[in-house]
């Protein structure tokens, strides 16, 4: 369980809205197939920040996630760096904002680790989450 140090959430939070953090890196968003895996509740956005596989892993849709996560804990890495935080504690913030911004439909990481799906009202969200 992720622990933040005093006003690190408020930190966190910060920064992730400095950076202007969306669900996914430009380029991932532009991917057709990443679009098509998020549209049929193959993919998620996960509570620490990144993404997961929903049900049956596929070669190709494994290759696709590490590699956007790898995309993303670099972004992570760099934000965490001028918030002065974890990159951990920063992913964590960016996971809060990545399902609040879940469009209806699409799957994400419920706080008791269970895949959900979107729907039109609030997404469950980790306490901890600002």
């Amino acid at each position: 369980m992720i622990r933040f140090k005093s006003n690190g959430v408020l930190k966190v939070a910060a920064a992730v809205a400095a950076l202007g953090l969306v669900a996914a890196p430009a380029a991932a968003q532009r991917d057709p197939a990443y679009q098509a895996a998020r549209d049929a509740g193959q993919v998620g956005e996960k509570m620490d920040g990144y993404l997961g596989i929903v049900g049956a892993a596929t070669p190709a849709l494994t290759k696709m996630v590490n590699d956007l996560n790898i995309q993303r804990k670099a972004v992570y890495t760099k934000g965490a760096s001028g918030a002065g935080v974890t990159v951990e504690d920063f992913a964590f913030g960016s996971g809060c904002k990545n399902i609040r911004d879940t469009a209806v439909g699409e799957k994400y990481q419920a706080p008791g680790g269970a895949w959900a799906t979107r729907t039109s009202a609030p997404p469950q969200r980790d306490s901890r989450c600002p």
